[in-house]
């Protein structure tokens, strides 16, 4: 696919799905602006994918005031928008006895509050025909134990995303949900155990993790005009997670 001086945002693109994407659409000529609450990581990122159509930006997601950094380092040149990839997302997994009020607010602050807002300040920025794109989880529509707040924030933006498809159809622009399943990213590794992981694989029909890249190549499938009919949709990508009956 070719995004030849298409201007691309991905929020929480340090590693993982983020950092796998960026390199994507940098392969295929894109200008991409990345986002990292850590400078540290954001210039591993840097190095690693050693690009100058990389910018890298210090924002967290959670805090307007950097949100604001954020669509300041990418308008000051005139820029417009053609794929916002609204990707930054955290997660405690725990029972709901054992939620606490802080855990509950991270989570809404970064994956419901924060991409909420990074679109709204994006909006006058997005080109007519943009691509908006939000990383769910197939969480959203699961029910697995210790999930509730996480679920939550992604059922959130499943239907923030709907809502958005409307309002900026007028613009031609469209707006999708990719979901995925547990992914082999430095992020599962922090809240899965090697035993949790072994189960989640033996969950999917491919009995497998996935891997960042095809997530990747998910999304930039979607952001095609390949895709240009689809709006709206939440597309699963859990290696048959939510068809697989367990043996």
């Amino acid at each position: 696919m070719d995004f030849t001086n298409k201007n691309v945002v991905i929020t929480g693109g340090t590693t993982g799905i983020g950092l796998a994407t960026a390199k994507a659409f940098i392969s295929a000529g894109a200008n991409v602006w990345i986002t990292g609450r850590n400078a540290d990581n954001l210039q591993k990122a840097s190095t690693e994918i050693n690009s100058p159509k990389l910018t890298t930006v210090v924002s967290d997601t959670s805090k307007l005031a950097d949100i604001s950094v954020l669509e300041k380092a990418f308008s000051k040149n005139g820029n417009k928008l053609d794929v916002l990839f609204l990707n930054a997302g955290i997660g405690a997994f725990e029972p709901i006895e054992k939620v606490t009020e802080a855990n509950f607010d991270a989570q809404f602050s970064t994956n419901v509050k924060g991409n909420f807002f990074t679109l709204q300040k994006f909006f006058p920025h997005l080109a007519d025909g943009a691509s908006v794109l939000f990383t769910s989880s197939s969480a959203a529509s699961a029910a697995n134990l210790g999930t509730s707040v996480y679920s939550a924030t992604k059922g959130a933006i499943n239907k923030i995303a709907q809502i958005a498809a409307n309002e900026l159809a007028a613009r031609k622009i469209r707006v999708n949900v990719i979901s995925p399943g547990a992914i082999a990213t430095p992020g599962l590794d922090t809240v899965a155990s090697d035993e949790a992981k072994e189960f989640l694989a033996s969950a999917t029909a491919l009995q497998r993790l996935g891997h960042p890249d095809e997530i990747a190549k998910t999304v930039l499938f979607l952001a095609s005009d390949a895709a240009s009919f689809i709006s709206g949709t939440e597309v699963v990508a859990d290696g048959g997670y939510h068809s697989y009956a367990l043996k």
